[in-house]
């Protein structure tokens, strides 16, 4: 009941100055508004990067052969072929664990077919590339293990890549060249979209790995394998018998560094999503400090208010009320500002969060704890910044608050 007739004192207080309690408030709005905002969008990128990772396929192990380095330059990951497909036939042979395996190579060629021409990625892979991706075809049939082992020269074509050959007509059964070399378009793969790097993968190629190596780039190494582990919780186990058996194959002496680099989903998830959590983190700090701001606000306007009052306190007091009554009728006063100001500026928040996304086309993506945060966060800045107008209207004395003009 205290509390009650408290709240509603506060309540009547605050709207005797409406004007400045809407202009006090405004510093949370914003305050909660924006931090809901910019981790919203931090959110919406995490998640589509995760989504992105996802669209490797499921329980996904990457090999890449080691890095090269040329006067002076290091070429990075693949540069140095140091993997070979008697690798991928001895992880695919030896390691229980694993349920498909592909070897993998990549490039970049102009590719001809009529009058019209493109350059998209070409992809060297085995046939458990499609199951390992999760990657249906729309119309064709996958190229097969008799296809590899006779380099033969068919091509599964992407969607981005079929529009700008063949506009709308279709791919399969078309001819194709790659590097003056004819392929023969068999299947139409499905759209995947945008990868974590933001390319394009529907602009590709795929081949077998034998047909790229012999026929296309005249080389005898991989520069990566493709492992997919049965189980997920197999995952970490998969890829240390990976490291010891690539190591075992490649004869490197303990203590030496590894020719190759081993990344599980996971890892490469971790890797693209650091980014984005920092920056989620920096947008939700910079939003913060128009939280700190408004609080302040409330401190000022909370001080004026003492002054303006200090007679009607000296009154409370003179006919009754303790130091902690003036104390927390104006905590209240002070937190029912604050408060308000949160669930407007959740509003607020909310709000901008789904223009961004329907007319900018940002991703964004709400979560309730950045909802319940931001308020109590507000909240806490109410009681912080209040707490000292608040005591230093208890501390009045009586009678000089009575005498006060």
């Amino acid at each position: 009941m205290r509390i009650t007739i408290t709240l509603k004192t506060a309540l009547r207080a605050l709207r005797r100055n409406k004007m400045r309690s809407v202009l006090t408030a405004l510093g949370i709005i914003i305050g909660v508004g924006a931090v809901i905002a910019m981790v919203g969008i931090g959110n919406g990128a995490k998640a589509q990067i995760e989504a992105q990772i996802a669209s490797l396929g499921q329980n996904v192990i990457l090999i890449f052969s080691g890095s090269m380095t040329r006067s002076g330059v290091h070429t990075g990951w693949g540069g140095a072929g140091t993997l070979t497909v008697e690798d991928a036939e001895a992880i695919r042979r030896e390691i229980s664990g694993v349920s498909a395996v592909s070897p993998e190579l990549r490039s970049a060629a102009q590719v001809a077919a009529g009058n019209q021409n493109w350059m998209p990625q070409i992809l060297g892979e085995g046939p458990d590339y499609f199951d390992i991706r999760q990657w249906p075809l729309v119309e064709g049939a996958p190229f097969t293990d008799l296809d590899v082992r006779g380099a033969n020269k068919v091509a599964i074509i992407g969607k981005t890549t079929a529009q700008q050959l063949f506009g709308d007509e279709s791919p399969i059964g078309q001819v194709v060249r790659i590097k003056n070399v004819p392929f023969t378009i068999v299947a139409l793969l499905s759209s995947k979209g945008l990868s974590v790097m933001g390319s394009d993968q529907d602009d590709v190629l795929i081949v077998p790995y034998t047909s790229a190596m012999k026929r296309l780039l005249g080389v005898t190494t991989l520069r990566s394998i493709m492992v997919q582990a049965a189980d997920a919780k197999q995952l970490p186990v998969v890829q240390q018998q990976l490291t010891e058996l690539l190591r075992q194959r490649h004869r490197i002496q303990p203590g030496r560094d590894d020719d190759f680099t081993v990344r599980g989903q996971q890892d490469i998830a971790d890797m693209a999503t650091a980014q984005s959590k920092t920056m989620t983190l920096l947008l939700g700090a910079i939003a913060s400090v128009s939280l700190i701001v408004g609080g302040i606000g409330i401190m000022n306007i909370m001080l004026v208010s003492v002054t303006e009052r200090t007679r009607e306190i000296g009154i409370r007091m003179a006919v009754g009320a303790h130091a902690r009554d003036i104390l927390l009728q104006f905590l209240t006063e002070a937190i029912t500002l604050s408060s308000i100001g949160g669930l407007i500026g959740i509003g607020l928040g909310v709000g901008i969060s789904k223009a961004l996304s329907a007319i900018v086309e940002w991703p964004t993506l709400i979560s309730v704890t950045s909802i319940v945060v931001a308020f109590l966060f507000s909240a806490a800045v109410g009681i912080f910044f209040g707490f000292y107008p608040a005591r230093k209207a208890s501390k009045l004395d009586p009678i000089e608050a009575l005498r006060y003009e």
